[in-house]
């Protein structure tokens, strides 16, 4: 349980306290776990400083922007949590044309946005890797201008596909590829996921990714049924073993239409708690992780007003600006009350720069961002 971990937490501290384990350049199990466990006010404001300072040092300033297309919500997998799972019949399934997405790409392009992450359920049939790859290779060719001669950075977030698929896909234009491994305990993936869905190969196809040289980002579901504190800590060290770019992690919320609509929030968190914890993850990824790129998801703004902005003062240095075209919003729901439904198309760009501002960030316009974890390892050798 989570008071257990807390009360061994605080055995494990009595030799090294709160200061000394911010100030680590190399964090343990232990000194995760004990970040991960901290209440009083005081430790939080030091994590979220130290965590603020890193951001600084080691990705800059500037908080970039990923605008989020989420174009298909069909999808082949049948996860427990998702609202798009193959099971759901109660959602009207949609997927956008080409000459839509790359409308979008190109509007983004304009507004300023560097990059755009293309989104949808899982598919691996040949229409949709074809159609896929036509419109990547379009969006790289028209949105070059001289602001972004290289065209938008594009991001793919489309499941589990073969070495062939993602060679083809990254071929075609697409640099960075998140691939959520949702968790890193083998026991838990297996209670998210039906039995043909399995955890080793999620987590060869991230292997498979990052041999392929993408900027690979995964990231996990915070508050989980039957989830600990030291699930949680495994979860960022699995990151760091794993040589992750890009970390994507916001809390548990239930969906209505699936088999784990009944689960209450794990440790049975009041939401304010599952926010915290929220935050303290972000910030014990950016203390271990340093240079890598972590988001500010539209899941902490489900459950807190201000949520990204929160993220973004934890050490996140990416917000994902909702683009998908207004009409198909509310059927690309993976948790239910996701925020920005009923906004006009374009609203987020301003919103999200105010959001950001607030934070003591500035917005990185017309720019990649990618994080410099991964030039790093490209040039580190393999040990």
């Amino acid at each position: 349980s989570q008071a257990s971990a807390i009360s061994t937490c605080r055995k494990r501290r009595s030799a090294t306290s709160l200061k000394e384990i911010l100030a680590k350049e190399e964090l343990t199990h232990d000194d995760l776990v004990a970040i991960l466990s901290a209440q009083v006010g005081a430790d939080i404001d030091a994590i979220r400083e130290a965590a603020f300072a890193m951001a600084e040092r080691e990705v800059g300033t500037k908080v970039y922007y990923r605008g989020l297309l989420e174009f298909s919500n069909r999808c082949r997998s049948d996860c427990l949590y998702c609202g798009i799972r193959r099971s759901n019949t109660r959602l009207e399934r949609y997927s956008l044309s080409e000459e839509e997405m790359v409308g979008v790409a190109l509007r983004c392009a304009e507004a300023g946005y560097g990059s755009l992450m293309l989104q949808s359920g899982e598919r691996r049939d040949e229409p949709f890797i074809a159609g896929l790859e036509r419109v990547i290779r379009r969006i790289k060719r028209e949105t070059r201008s001289p602001a972004l001669p290289d065209g938008l950075g594009l991001s793919l977030c489309v499941g589990e596909q073969s070495r062939e698929v993602y060679e083809r896909l990254r071929e075609a234009g697409a640099h960075r590829y998140l691939l959520r491994i949702e968790t890193s305990s083998p026991e838990l993936f297996a209670r998210l996921h039906p039995a043909r869905q399995r955890y080793e190969e999620r987590v060869d196809c991230i292997d498979t990714l990052s041999d392929l040289g993408y900027l690979v980002g995964t990231g996990v579901m915070i508050g989980l049924p039957g989830q600990t504190i030291d699930d949680l800590a495994r979860d960022i060290l699995f990151f760091r073993d794993r040589r992750i770019d890009m970390v994507g992690m916001g809390p548990y919320i239930p969906h209505g239409d699936t088999p784990m609509a009944g689960y209450a929030a794990t440790f049975s968190l009041r939401r304010r708690e599952q926010f915290l914890l929220s935050l303290k993850m972000i910030a014990a990824a950016r203390l271990a992780l340093k240079d890598v790129n972590i988001a500010a998801t539209t899941a902490l703004q489900t459950i807190h007003p201000f949520g990204r902005e929160w993220g973004v003062r934890f050490g996140a240095n990416i917000v994902m600006p909702l683009v998908t075209p207004a009409r198909v919003r509310k059927s690309y729901q993976l948790y239910d009350g996701k925020p920005c439904l009923d906004d006009a198309e374009g609203a987020c760009l301003g919103c999200l720069a105010d959001r950001v501002a607030t934070a003591g960030r500035e917005v990185g316009l017309n720019a990649w961002g990618d994080a410099p974890h991964w030039g790093r390892r490209r040039e580190a050798p393999v040990e």
